[in-house]
């Protein structure tokens, strides 16, 4: 065995001169642990959080979808969106155009978000698993018929197949409002109400309409253009794959996002929070280091006796020097290894009991207990973060030491 590590290793265990050494070293061991511990819970709490939100991508938001970079409509005909739609990865396109509107029902109001879709729309959102009230229907022959939220219809006081219809307002393109006359700026349309849908997520059920997209296209009198294209990529293709394919081919100036990437706002305050809090919790780990270099001063201290006797058997000043640097490196070794173990402990026990609660009363949110998923690239950022700073921390009280030998 390596002599400085031996001797590294007695130091740490053995019973010091002064009890209030071994009372330090313990704080400095524990206070690393602790700060450990609570960058695993915390990054795994996260990661939970995460996957939360994977799981609420809901049946309206497609496997790919296709929108223009600049402006708010285009129009998907031209040879390069017939060789998308053409290729063997495609299932099927679904065409939407959405825009903001006021629906009224009788003496309430509401605004939504007004959602035209093309036929393909009921097999991309498996539409049918999703009504709670009436049937699919947005046309038949000359009466318009729409989908309206569960919360939206509530508001209103709207069920499907009701007598009386929704009335629409939208307003109209490249008009200014007329101050004497303000209707005049909107155009308007009756539909009726042919079912009603619930996805359980508020930004749908409490906020969308949606209603046919010639229907759409004849209030904002537009002829063939969409919000974007929703895709439904084949079983057994790589939608990252499909998702490269589609962008050579429609070029620059449409973006095609996955799902991951339609919902790219709520990802990424996750993860900002994430890396903020992991990076406040490694300024409490620096702080509780500290504690590394007060015990391995005082260690010093307390082995003059046995550095000059070392010195006397011939120790050269870098075996003495590297004996005190392992000494120092133990400590912070061996706090990032119990945190570890500690935090990886508690990750599991919520896992399989959730006994750190979201909110004292069940089903106030989606989620009772804080969800934890522990990843292993953040295990290992944590080990090489933890172990570095504690590397950090004994080089100045060993520079000390080599100075005065």
């Amino acid at each position: 065995m390596n002599l400085s590590y031996f001797i590294a290793k007695r130091y740490l265990f053995s019973k010091k001169s002064h009890n209030a050494i071994n009372v330090i070293s313990a704080v400095s061991v524990c206070g690393i642990a602790v700060a450990t511990m609570a960058l695993v819970c915390a990054l795994s709490v996260f990661n939970g959080f995460s996957g939360i939100a994977d799981k609420s991508f809901s049946a309206f938001d497609p496997e790919l979808q296709i929108t223009a970079n600049v402006g708010k409509v285009f129009d998907p005909s031209g040879e390069a969106f017939d060789k998308v739609r053409s290729l063997p990865s495609v299932d099927f396109i679904s065409e939407s155009l959405q825009e903001n509107a006021l629906l009224k029902f009788e003496d309430r109001q509401e605004p939504v978000m007004l959602k035209g879709v093309s036929p393909e729309f009921v097999k991309l959102a498996n539409m049918k698993s999703l009504i709670i009230d009436g049937d699919f229907a947005l046309r038949d022959g000359d009466v318009d018929f729409c989908m309206i939220g569960a919360g939206l219809a509530s508001q209103l006081g709207v069920r499907a197949n009701f007598i009386s219809p929704l009335e629409i307002y939208i307003p109209k393109r490249n008009e200014r409002v007329n101050t004497f006359n303000p209707t005049s700026a909107f155009t308007s349309t009756d539909t009726y109400a042919a079912g009603v849908f619930a996805l359980n997520q508020v930004k749908y059920d409490n906020n969308l309409l949606i209603i046919s997209i010639d229907l759409m296209r004849e209030l904002l009198r537009y002829d063939k253009e969409v919000s974007s294209l929703d895709i439904k990529v084949k079983d057994g293709y790589s939608i990252d794959h499909v998702q490269k394919e589609i962008k050579k081919l429609i070029g620059k100036d449409y973006a095609v996002k996955n799902r991951f990437e339609q919902q790219a706002d709520i990802f990424k305050v996750v993860n900002v929070e994430k890396w903020f809090t992991f990076f406040i919790l490694i300024v409490i780990l620096m702080v509780a280091a500290f504690n590394v270099v007060s015990s391995l001063s005082m260690l010093i201290l307390d082995k003059q006796q046995d550095i000059t006797s070392l010195k006397n058997l011939g120790a050269s000043n870098k075996l003495i020097t590297r004996i005190f640097f392992i000494e120092g490196y133990f400590i912070s070794f061996f706090g990032s290894m119990f945190g570890l173990v500690l935090g990886l402990i508690l990750c599991l026990v919520q896992q399989i009991f959730g006994l750190w609660k979201l909110n004292a009363v069940s089903g106030t949110f989606v989620i009772d207990a804080y969800p934890v998923v522990v990843q292993p690239l953040d295990i290992l950022a944590i080990f090489i973060v933890v172990n570095i700073i504690g590397f950090l921390t004994v080089i100045y009280p060993v520079n000390n030491l080599k100075h005065k030998l």
